[in-house]
């Protein structure tokens, strides 16, 4: 079986950093990370601790979340409290929140990033597959948002930063249940943010294409989606199959929990 290649089965801190906004620009923030042991999670709170906030990165791999939170905290000089939950179950959710603000004393911050996909036609993808997806991804993004809503943001505001994909809004073949979850959360997104808005509560989508040398680039396939790109005809049929640059979905990201995008409420924003 095909192994990941090292810069997706461990991530690294990147070597060098040039700040795209003023290095304070989070300063004494706290953001709660879901999925913040790799990928697209953990990036965006290394950005976010190389401007001066402190993180909480979840994930159900512990030991990955902890080896995660110590290369973090070693590289910016932040606090990182990782954490064990499946976003699946609330219960476990509260426990973790619980334990963040103990540590902390406030959340500022929630990005939902916790997501499964895979690539399967929907002629053969199972029942239980189609709701894994929508449980992780959609129902994990609605428990979260929900439980900080209850334990924190209801009385304080917040921001809430939903990372989504392209797929969301546009056909493609092979993703009908991650595409579908992607587009549920979009929606959700809309709603919380006129329900919660007026309590100080921001809530937008970042919707990126896809990325390399990421988990979920190598997950769906990445040499095989490269030879399916030479073909044209593939090619017609999957309009996003470009790879996003990532220095555009981390400085989209930076520039939502600032107080100058107050006016950015129920916005999706693709990052291609």
């Amino acid at each position: 079986m095909a192994q990941p290649p090292p810069d997706v089965s461990e991530d690294e801190c990147l070597p060098e950093y040039r700040h795209l906004f003023c290095p304070d620009l989070l300063r004494d923030k706290v953001a709660f990370v879901t999925g913040g042991g790799s990928g697209i999670g953990f990036r965006i709170a290394e950005i976010f601790m190389r401007h001066g906030c402190h993180t909480v990165i979840a994930s159900r791999s512990l030991p990955r979340v902890s080896m995660a939170a110590r290369k973090l905290a070693a590289a910016t000089g932040q606090r990182c409290l990782p954490l064990s939950l499946d976003v699946r179950a609330p219960p476990a959710i509260t426990a973790a929140v619980d334990q963040a603000l103990k540590e902390f004393g406030k959340i500022d911050i929630l990005i939902n990033c916790a997501a499964g996909n895979f690539l399967c036609p929907a002629s053969t993808l199972s029942f239980n597959a189609f709701k894994t997806v929508m449980d992780i991804d959609t129902l994990g993004t609605f428990n979260t948002s929900r439980v900080l809503y209850e334990k924190f943001f209801r009385d304080h505001g917040g921001v809430i930063v939903n990372i989504t994909a392209t797929l969301g809004s546009r056909g493609q073949v092979l993703q009908v249940h991650a595409g579908s979850a992607k587009a549920a959360v979009d929606a959700m997104t809309r709603h919380l943010a006129v329900e919660w808005g007026p309590q100080n509560i921001r809530v937008n989508s970042l919707a990126p294409g896809l990325i390399s040398g990421t988990e979920g680039f190598w997950r769906l396939g990445e040499q095989s989606l490269e030879r399916r790109l030479q073909d044209q005809a593939f090619y017609c049929c999957v309009s996003v199959l470009r790879r996003s640059r990532t220095n555009r979905i981390y400085r989209a990201i930076s520039r939502f929990p600032q107080e100058v995008s107050g006016s950015l409420k129920g916005r999706v924003i693709p990052c291609t």
